[in-house]
């Protein structure tokens, strides 16, 4: 086998690993590799390699699931250690988003610093100390939600790479799930939400140790100039019938690349017509994922339920365990889809049903706060415990309900027989909860009773059942395929980071909003984002399914040649790239 020579500045296929590829043969490319210490030597099926590969790689999701759910679990019992946390709604918001902050900026990190902030994180003795843990864990987390499915793309066969790039969100969402049992788990445990964040560094530290017999991506060993190590990796995902053809589209895609992406420069991106396209397309798409409320749902779900009326912790995780597994249960239909239907039609179908689930919340949440029970007059408490509104000459004239009560900073001590039943205003501290509970009644200091609570855990479902199969999946998909292979790192890592940015800022905001503009207005506010965000995917954002990555870079390109600005992506434009692009397919909505 000859060896394939790397000039500097000029990796991939040179002339001598050309005329190598000329000199390939299939029953070359069905020879066993010679043993090693990586996956690679393993004897796996064929197309299993590809599947083993995908799930080493979604460790990662999984971590970022175990840290989205069980920070939201947490947060309740967190509340309860310390005292300050519970009554400020910005170290709430604090607490659940500095993760986000270290996933915007984790670049090299990983495992190891996952695990470090695992570990700071169940043994935080103050808020600020478990502030710091919860920016390392976020480190780990950023790193792998860049890298993860950039790899799962380049070792993917064409044909299922959408379904194995939504694999990692379906660890993303099994992480979640699993969370949401280990908080349920450790509620009547001493240390509660110490256990709940301590237990992520077991997953973290498997991974580490599987990363050590991952083989790189053959995308990066031909730009690297390693046309030998590459053509094993090769074997073991393609058909002897295919393996070739990859390998010489692989070869075409990055001649001319650079021996290091270290020279790649922002301006190679933003003055490159087509990978500007593409980026608009990717980041934008990235950006819709957040600020159509996602992760505000998957980090606030027990909040969620309080606010909607359910005061009890664990009816608050047991109801939230079910929007978990509902998000697992769309994220593997939308696995099944996305290399059928597409990922515009999926994304857009997603986006319309996610559109009408925040609606019916925003109402749901209308009618929490118009319908909750008035304040009893003749309290059973005494005067040491009754919150002042009670001797007010407003509240001595006028009916006063439970919302009245909430909005002077005040408890709710309803009736645990009838929880519409007039209650008690009660000052807001620990004392005056622990009297109301042990006088059998239920103490709210987020919401109030109701009798439309099931309406918003309906909508709640719904908008879970709607943007999972969709939504969730597509951004990361369409990301993986779309940039061209010497820039596709650096393009997948500007979209992530703007990803993460976005979910920062959703998720620093959320309850803020939500005292602001009242739970009912935020969620119509997430209404309106999807909206625009269907016109966006439907302009803007191109079909890939099918396609290999090499079509899709010529695409990109014919796209950019058309000189038809951002309207050169839209559906009527479709066609005239198609033929300029001299047949690679594309799929219409």
């Amino acid at each position: 086998m000859e060896e394939p020579s790397a000039h500097e500045g000029d990796v991939g296929c040179t002339t001598e690993s050309s005329s190598f590829l000329h000199g390939v043969s299939h029953t070359d490319l069905r020879d066993e590799d010679e043993g090693s210490g990586d996956l690679e030597a393993l004897d796996f099926p064929r197309g299993a390699f590809a599947v083993v590969l995908t799930m080493a790689a979604g460790i990662g999701g999984f971590l970022f699931g175990y840290d989205t759910g069980v920070i939201s679990g947490a947060l309740l019992y967190i509340r309860e250690d310390f005292e300050a946390v519970d009554k400020s709604t910005f170290l709430q918001e604090t607490i659940v988003s500095t993760a986000l902050v270290g996933a915007a900026l984790g670049a090299a990190m990983g495992d190891v610093v996952f695990m470090a902030g695992a570990l700071v994180m169940s043994a935080s003795p103050s808020a600020s100390l478990l502030i710091w843990g919860r920016f390392l864990v976020g480190l780990g987390i950023g790193f792998a939600s860049m890298a993860a499915p950039l790899y799962i793309a380049e070792t993917s066969p064409s044909n299922i790479r959408g379904a194995l790039v939504s694999m990692n969100i379906l660890m993303v969402t099994v992480g979640q799930f699993i969370s949401y049992l280990i908080n349920y788990g450790f509620t009547k445990v001493p240390g509660t939400w110490r256990w709940m964040l301590g237990v992520a560094g077991l997953p973290a530290l498997f991974q580490a140790v599987v990363f050590i017999f991952l083989p790189e991506s053959p995308y990066w060993l031909i730009s690297q100039g390693r046309l030998d190590d590459a053509i094993p990796v090769l074997r073991k995902i393609h058909s002897p019938q295919t393996c070739k053809a990859e390998l010489q589209e692989i070869c075409s895609s990055t001649k001319g690349t650079t021996v290091t992406t270290a020279s790649v420069t922002i301006f190679d991106v933003l003055f490159s017509k087509d990978t500007r396209l593409a980026l608009i397309a990717g980041v934008g798409i990235q950006v819709f994922q957040q600020l159509t409320g996602i992760n505000t749902v998957l980090y606030y779900s027990p909040s969620i339920m309080e606010l909607a009326g359910y005061a009890s912790h664990e009816t608050a995780l047991k109801l939230s365990l079910l929007v978990a597994l509902m998000n697992a249960l769309g994220t593997i239909a939308g696995m099944l889809l996305i290399d059928r239907s597409g990922r515009r039609k999926l994304a857009i179908s997603s986006l319309i049903g996610a559109t009408g689930a925040l609606l019916l919340l925003s109402l749901a949440f209308h009618l929490t706060t118009t319908d909750s029970p008035s304040i009893n007059k003749l309290s059973d408490f005494g005067p040491a415990l009754l919150c002042p509104q009670n001797h007010s000459p407003k509240y001595t004239s006028q009916r006063m309900t439970c919302m009245d009560c909430l909005h002077e900073t005040c408890g709710f001590c309803a009736s645990i027989q009838n929880q519409m039943q007039p209650g008690n205003c009660l000052i807001y501290n620990s004392t005056a909860g622990a009297t109301c509970l042990a006088s059998s009644g239920l103490w709210f200091t987020q919401a109030c009773p109701s009798r439309h609570g099931w309406l918003a855990l309906v909508g709640l479902i719904l908008y879970i059942m709607a943007f999972s199969p969709g939504m969730g999946p597509v951004p990361w998909a369409v990301n993986s395929e779309i940039y061209p292979a010497h820039l596709r790192g650096v393009c997948e890592g500007i979209a992530a980071t703007a990803n993460w940015v976005a979910n920062l800022a959703v998720a620093l905001s959320f309850l803020s909003l939500a005292h602001i503009l009242g739970a009912s207005g935020t969620f119509f506010l997430f209404a309106c984002m999807a909206s625009i965000a269907i016109l966006f995917v439907y302009l803007l954002v191109p079909e890939t399914k099918g396609l290999s990555l090499q079509e899709v870079e010529k695409m990109w390109e014919s796209v950019a040649q058309n000189d038809h600005g951002f309207s050169g992506l839209s559906l009527r434009n479709f066609n005239q790239v198609q033929d300029n692009a001299g047949g690679v397919q594309m799929q219409e909505f």
